[in-house]
């Protein structure tokens, strides 16, 4: 029986597009947050419906491992794998959502079978439904406590329970999972530089957005109830969407006015333009990034921020020695490439298509990186390693490897973030999990080269 999908657009019909990009995301392991955007357009999905396409999306993405648990007892035989991800998607609204009535998910779910399956699909689809909602779906409470249960219902791979228990507890790893099953706060940071933080909070409550302060960076605002991308504040470069963790390199790195510094893995420029505006635009900040095709976004959110003292390059920045003579650097970021499990949030994905044997690559690499900015800053300044993941060989397990091999460095504390009550600051690094102050999970330590 051929159970291929026939047609795979179906304009304008969300569910439809949202089962698109679940197909997606699991044939060619591609980025949800990259998806969504194309889909909108490809479909052309009305700006009503695009908080239904993103919360079904996500959600199915984020509870896969569960939805999959619950749907067990009602398969017999084998599923294709679109037929797979439309139930998924179908339970998923059945379970977690309240607003919409199982019947229209069961009919709607059908209509899709229609569209795309063999004439056959559609009342296995039906069956499969009705039966999920005439005896219900079977409970989590059923398993023993542990790290299977916690993986299952938070969908998570059990490996990845069982290392985040040996590294920070059981209790705290199961914390982290349910976290990561929240949306993400919609967060900006104010360019200071062309406006103060009362300004850029009057103009956005001005046009309706609710706002509170972030909960650590100063020049942090919360959008408690709409995007803020398409505000005047944002048009007129006093704001910038940035998650609050990803902040704190920059204040870590204690730059000034008039110095020299270097960002190793620049694109998009978020922290390249936060650096820009600590300097208050005096002084040169070199972006360096591996990918010329993202050049254009450090250059565009420059422009959009009036700042001038940025120069973005591309190139491998493990070879930038090449380029810079030694000791050229007053400051240096090195946000590193890494395994991206403090973003689970944003990108849900990423938990069930990472291996624990892609860590030592990403090691190699951060390791190189560090080596390069070894040699080109300036003796007495400071380098500020930074990741957005979790995982302890790439954030302190790192700083041990680095200082072990490079006796000229040391470690420094982190002077502009240990004044800040909420960061669990521990041997001077900074290691954020999503559930201290809702932001992403990051890692934060900084280094410097001792005087000859």
């Amino acid at each position: 029986m051929n159970t291929r999908p026939k047609k795979k657009i179906w304009n304008g019909n969300v569910r439809d597009a949202a089962l698109s990009i679940l197909m997606e995301i699991n044939n060619n392991q591609a980025y949800s947050n990259l998806l969504l955007h194309r889909t909108i357009e490809k479909y052309g999905i009305e700006a009503k419906d695009r908080g239904l396409l993103t919360e079904l999306t996500y959600g199915t993405l984020q509870h896969r491992m569960a939805l999959d648990y619950y749907l067990e007892p009602f398969v017999r035989g084998k599923l294709d794998g679109w037929v797979r991800e439309l139930l998924r998607m179908s339970i998923y609204q059945i379970v977690y959502l309240t607003k919409i009535p199982p019947h229209a998910v069961v009919h709607e779910a059908v209509e899709i079978a229609k569209r795309r399956g063999h004439k056959r699909i559609a009342p296995t689809v039906n069956g499969i439904l009705r039966s999920v909602l005439r005896k219900g779906v079977r409970s989590l409470e059923d398993m023993e406590d542990g790290i299977a249960k916690t993986a299952i219902e938070t969908s998570h791979p059990e490996w990845l329970i069982k290392r985040w228990s040996e590294q920070f507890g059981e209790q705290e790893a199961a914390i982290m999972a349910h976290e990561n099953n929240n949306p993400p706060a919609m967060t900006v940071r104010v360019n200071t530089a062309k406006a103060t933080v009362a300004d850029a909070i009057s103009s956005l409550e001005a046009e309706g957005i609710e706002v509170r302060m972030g909960e650590v960076v100063p020049e942090c605002i919360v959008s408690v109830n709409s995007n803020p991308a398409n505000t005047e504040a944002y048009k007129k470069g006093w704001i910038t969407i940035q998650d609050e963790s990803s902040m704190l390199p920059v204040l870590a790195l204690d730059v000034q006015p008039g110095m020299k510094v270097l960002d190793m893995c620049a694109a998009p420029g978020g922290k390249t333009t936060h650096i820009a505006e600590k300097m208050k635009d005096k002084g040169e900040v070199f972006a360096h990034d591996i990918h010329e095709h993202k050049l254009a976004l450090i250059e565009a959110n420059a422009t959009r921020l009036g700042l001038t003292s940025i120069q973005a390059k591309s190139g491998d920045s493990r070879k930038l020695t090449e380029l810079y003579a030694p000791s050229s650097f007053d400051r240096i970021l090195v946000d590193a490439p890494c395994s991206g499990l403090g973003v689970i949030r944003r990108k849900p994905e990423i938990k069930y298509n990472k291996t624990e044997a892609d860590f030592n690559g990403l090691i190699q690499i951060q390791s190189d990186l560090l080596d390069t900015a070894r040699e080109l800053i300036k003796p007495d300044g400071i380098i500020v390693y930074s990741t957005c993941t979790v995982e302890y060989m790439e954030n302190r397990g790192m700083v041990e490897h680095f200082l072990g091999r490079h006796s000229d460095m040391e470690k420094v504390p982190l002077a502009q973030l240990n004044e800040i009550d909420k960061l669990a600051i521990e041997d001077d690094t900074l290691q954020v999990l999503p559930q201290h102050f809702g932001s992403d999970g990051f890692f934060v330590a900084a280094f410097r080269k001792k005087q000859q």
